[in-house]
């Protein structure tokens, strides 16, 4: 593993494990698929969650390998969506202005933007670390 292309953290991601039989720990790692299956049957009755406690650093080392590093960080990027998406501070951090303007004053485009970007964060500040540092 590279370590200049470390992208996750693997201590945020035990963290988010913690609170994985709601799927946090696969959202920060850019699984939504099974952070919704995660979220809607408690870590698949708590099994799939106790089989992840293994497995979080597979999922690091593969977020390392799939995500571009560069000056958006995708730790505060999780932590800004979760905590404070529905006011578009992560938009107004990855310089996205227009859409943070507009997630702030519609609560996050009334929830349904904000979901939007719970589901899709790591490939937004890819996105974007990827266009900052292609200059």
């Amino acid at each position: 593993m590279n370590a200049t292309n470390n992208t996750h953290s693997i201590v945020v991601g035990y963290v988010a494990w913690a609170f994985g039989v709601f799927g946090a720990h696969r959202f920060y790692y850019g699984k939504p698929l099974t952070g919704l299956l995660w979220m809607f049957t408690l870590g698949l009755l708590f099994i799939g969650w106790i089989v992840d406690l293994f497995l979080i650093p597979s999922m690091d080392a593969e977020c390392n390998a799939r995500f571009k590093s560069g000056p958006i960080d995708y730790t505060i990027a999780w932590l800004l969506t979760v905590f404070l998406g529905y006011l578009g501070i992560h938009r107004f951090y990855m310089g996205k202005w227009v859409t943070g303007l507009i997630w702030l004053v519609t609560a996050g485009l009334m929830g349904f933007g904000w979901i939007y970007d719970c589901l899709t964060y790591c490939w937004q500040v890819d996105e974007v670390n990827r266009e900052l540092t292609a200059h």
